[in-house]
């Protein structure tokens, strides 16, 4: 397992993320548990093991240990909770975020946007901000789009279980969500993408779930409810959400694009 050498800086956010240096030389965005946003570190793990099954285009993260005596030199950590894990994500350079782009003519990596949107839905993911989107530019005005910030599933970052059975069912107001519609060159991907999400395996969800780590405060009852609404947002409310959207979204933009 890798090792944080260098603390780097805080970053901006309510997500407590700092940027760490660790032992295999690379930078990582590393996300603290804290009260009051005890979910925002499952969340966060759920959401990056369905999203590397499903081929999504969000950085490489892990499990990480922090020790302590590394946190109580660095004043911003010594205050933090000093759980077992805490979730770090590759820090991906010569970014700009989707507020900070004021021309994009191309989208190089345009087969992954449908599957962006349908997790968003799936996973009731409101905070698809400009923010949270990543982009690189390859050539001029021509980019690859990263997916990153999940710490908002499931609705919240703080949810209870009560919570995850009054999910949102409908067409989310999402910039970002437009923005990349516009770049989908066919409303077949959307069914496709539905597809590959609803033969995931159970077992595969299920054990995703389970490797939440204890010390992040997940009851057995939590767990088995995360489970539970992932299957029956993807079986009962995903296709009613997909036809939705490229009926109001989708179809809209691009006639009007013609």
């Amino acid at each position: 397992m890798i090792l944080p050498t260098v603390y780097q800086k805080k970053l901006e956010g309510k997500s407590n993320a700092h940027l760490i240096t660790f032992s295999d030389g690379k930078d990582y965005v590393v996300k603290y548990f804290q009260t009051g946003f005890e979910k925002i570190l499952p969340n966060e793990w759920v959401a990056y093991c369905l999203a590397r099954y499903l081929g999504l285009p969000i950085p490489y993260a892990q499990l990480v240990e922090i020790p302590q005596e590394f946190s109580s030199q660095v004043p911003e950590l010594a205050q933090m909770s000093q759980t077992n894990f805490q979730f770090a994500s590759l820090y991906v350079p010569n970014c700009i975020d989707g507020h900070q782009a004021s021309h994009v003519s191309n989208i190089i990596n345009h087969q992954s946007l449908a599957s962006i949107i349908l997790f968003d839905y799936w996973l009731c993911n409101g905070d698809r901000t400009r923010k949270n989107i990543l982009l690189h530019e390859k050539n001029m005005n021509s980019y690859q789009l990263w997916a990153i910030d999940h710490a908002e599933v499931f609705g919240s970052y703080n949810w209870l279980l009560p919570d995850l059975g009054r999910l949102p069912a409908g067409i989310m107001k999402s910039a970002t969500h437009q923005i990349m519609a516009l770049f989908i060159e066919d409303e077949k991907q959307f069914t496709e993408q539905l597809e590959l999400i609803q033969t995931m395996p159970i077992l595969l969800i299920e054990e995703i779930v389970a490797l939440i780590p204890d010390d992040w405060g997940v009851s057995m009852e939590e767990k088995k409810g995360m489970v539970t609404t992932l299957l029956s947002r993807r079986k009962n409310i995903l296709p009613k959400l997909v036809q939705k959207f490229i009926q109001n979204v989708y179809r809209p933009l691009h006639q009007n694009q013609g």
